[in-house]
């Protein structure tokens, strides 16, 4: 395993699939299909690969693992890869859920077909690339590169407001990281190095930490997002296409999540201490406030929008717990929220490619003629709802003991979101599902077709087993959470002592 370049294997896969894309004339329904074929095959046979990752993964090790590195633009910038077990479980997502991606726009997406594929195989790469990166400039060029993808995915196959919708998330999701760039390049003529491993070991004087802190808030707070700069998803989301919010809600969310517990507490560990009470202030009302306002949407993707800002609520909640079950529970409600949130998308993708609307007035009765959608639909929803057996449940429930163990009203406050959540996912659910089938439009639709049931039965199948058998995770993420755990402790100790003898 040491001698085979599996990270960057996995990483630049899909370019293959660019490349043989570029190669095919779309013209007619042949060549759109090959399209379709190869970018399948490209990301089945890439999650294939990524699986050697999880297989060849020392659970025991604490340290990063499967690195790879060579000299790249000199003064220290390096092409440095590797994984520990905050990282690795996000590239597995992340290659499960692009062949999820293309199957779903396998019959939806219609024009422009070649550009549409070449632009989820790239944001694959980049996706993965933030995972793997250990070197501070390469993790930014990827981090940034996402949005590109991104931006053109929603802006060309979006829907009537398409534009401002791209232009809104480009623009605030840019705005965040030109601050986080300035402190890169702050934390560089400081430590006088780029390497991830170095920095992670380099103690950033305590009021030079207060403000590098604040710069990589701007950027992650964006992308998680926080209360109350998460304005720009609901409409990156109503006008994204099916695949677009599976991939944005299942991963993009999870860049900035992944960037707090990667950068800013292990490597400002004083100032995360300090404004943790902010944080969770702003998790608090991120919880509460978007709870209601997804109770008053009439769309479905915007009330799934803002229901994932009110679970994200609890990742930021746990991981400023600074504690081993905030952290490992903010790590698993990531992963679960991965697919929870991607598998309602979906839901919500059937429906519309059937009715071509999101309306939720304009449902209603389903439950008589799609039975098995129905199904799955009650399984995803129970899982957003915190169901105990679904994997919703355990993320929430540690999430939650993190936290009382720091602060118990946060955690009182924090636990009435389950109440809320309950409001909104079960009044949608009754409103599509339940009820009498009494409009024409609806009477014609029929039920899941085979190639849905190849995408909805395999999340119902994991989000029921890690609910039931969460260990894989936790086994996967323990030694990697144990040891930053440790490292920031002992960091914010020292400090204290230090603060008390200068007394």
């Amino acid at each position: 395993m040491t001698d085979w370049p599996i990270l960057s294997t996995v990483t630049f896969l899909p370019l293959v699939g660019v490349l043989l894309i570029l190669f095919i004339r779309e013209e007619g329904e042949a060549a759109r299909r090959n399209v379709r074929m190869i970018a399948l095959l490209t990301t089945v046979v890439t999650f294939i690969v990524s699986l050697f990752i999880w297989a060849g993964f020392d659970t025991s090790v604490s340290g990063f693992q499967m690195i790879e590195k060579h000299e790249w633009l000199g003064s220290g910038i390096a092409y440095h890869m590797g994984v520990d077990g905050i990282s690795m479980l996000f590239v597995i997502l992340t290659t499960f859920l692009l062949p999820v991606c293309v199957l779903t726009s396998w019959e939806t997406i219609r024009t422009q077909v070649k550009a549409y594929m070449i632009s989820f195989l790239l944001l694959e790469t980049l996706l993965i690339g933030v995972f793997c990166a250990l070197n501070i400039v390469l993790f930014y060029v990827f981090f940034e590169g996402c949005l590109i993808p991104m931006f053109i995915i929603i802006g060309v196959w979006g829907g009537k407001r398409r534009v401002y919708a791209s232009f809104k998330f480009f623009l605030y999701t840019l705005l965040g990281s030109v601050l986080m760039l300035l402190a890169i390049m702050a934390m560089y003529w400081q430590s006088g190095t780029t390497d991830i491993v170095k920095l992670l070991a380099y103690h950033f004087p305590a009021g030079m930490q207060k403000w590098l802190w604040f710069a990589f808030l701007a950027s992650f707070a964006v992308k998680i997002p926080m209360w109350p700069v998460h304005t720009w998803l609901p409409d990156a989301h109503v006008e994204a296409p099916t695949a677009g919010s599976v991939l944005l809600a299942g991963i993009m969310l999870k860049l900035g999540g992944y960037g707090l517990l990667r950068f800013s507490l292990p490597m400002f560990p004083n100032a995360s201490a300090d404004f943790a009470p902010f944080i969770f202030t702003l998790s608090v009302i991120a919880i509460i406030y978007t709870s209601f306002v997804a109770l008053m949407q009439e769309d479905m993707k915007k009330l799934i929008a803002y229901s994932s800002v009110a679970h994200m609520g609890y990742v930021t909640m746990g991981i400023f717990a600074i504690n081993q079950q905030g952290l490992q529970g903010a790590l698993f409600q990531m992963l679960s929220h991965g697919l929870v949130s991607s598998a309602l998308f979906l839901c919500v993708g059937v429906i519309y490619d059937r009715m071509h609307t999101r309306e939720i007035a304009a449902y209603g009765g389903l439950a008589n003629n799609m039975p098995k959608y129905a199904t799955a639909f009650m399984v995803f929803t129970m899982a957003n709802v915190g169901l105990p057996g679904t994997s919703g449940f355990i993320g929430e429930f540690v999430t939650l003991i993190g936290a009382f163990q720091v602060n118990t009203w946060v955690a009182v406050f924090a636990t009435t979101g389950v109440i809320w959540s309950a409001a909104y996912a079960l009044w949608l659910y009754r409103r599509i599902i339940f009820g009498a089938l009494d409009k024409e439009s609806l009477k014609a639709m029929f039920d899941l077709s085979a190639r849905e049931k190849s995408i909805l039965y395999p999340l119902i199948i994991l989000i029921v087993f890690f609910g039931f058998y969460p260990a894989p995770i936790f086994n996967a993420t323990s030694a990697s959470v144990n040891n930053l755990l440790h490292n920031v402790t002992a960091s914010i100790s020292a400090t204290h002592q230090v603060a008390s003898i200068q007394k």
